[in-house]
């Protein structure tokens, strides 16, 4: 078995490529698990900038995610709306903060 095939992708992930009514996903196991990668990846790497951004800005933590969220919707964007929103709610989950509202995009 191959390594990718080993990679656990959180039900909240891939209920993002599983269009409303559907059962299976709208993409193949392998490109989920690239984006899923991708955007586990960006959470963790998100957790000390975040951190940082509570202390030495005086920030809420709400605050804190939600310019982490538009950071990550911004020009240049790699994640789509969606995965962008799972990003921030993974790195609320990691810092063990609340979960945020990020608005209608949800």
């Amino acid at each position: 078995m191959s390594e990718d095939n080993q990679i656990e992708i959180a039900q909240s992930f891939m209920a993002l490529y599983i269009d409303p009514g559907r059962h299976k996903p709208n993409a193949s196991r392998e490109v989920i698990a690239g984006r899923y990668e991708l955007c586990e990846d960006l959470a963790n790497m998100l957790t000390e900038t975040a951190r940082n951004m509570l202390f030495s800005l005086g920030l809420s933590e709400d605050a804190v995610l939600q310019r982490c969220y538009l950071g990550l919707c911004g020009d240049g964007a790699v994640v789509s709306a969606p995965e962008s929103v799972w990003v921030i709610r993974r790195l609320a989950e990691l810092l063990e903060w609340d979960q945020p509202t990020l608005g209608a995009s949800e």
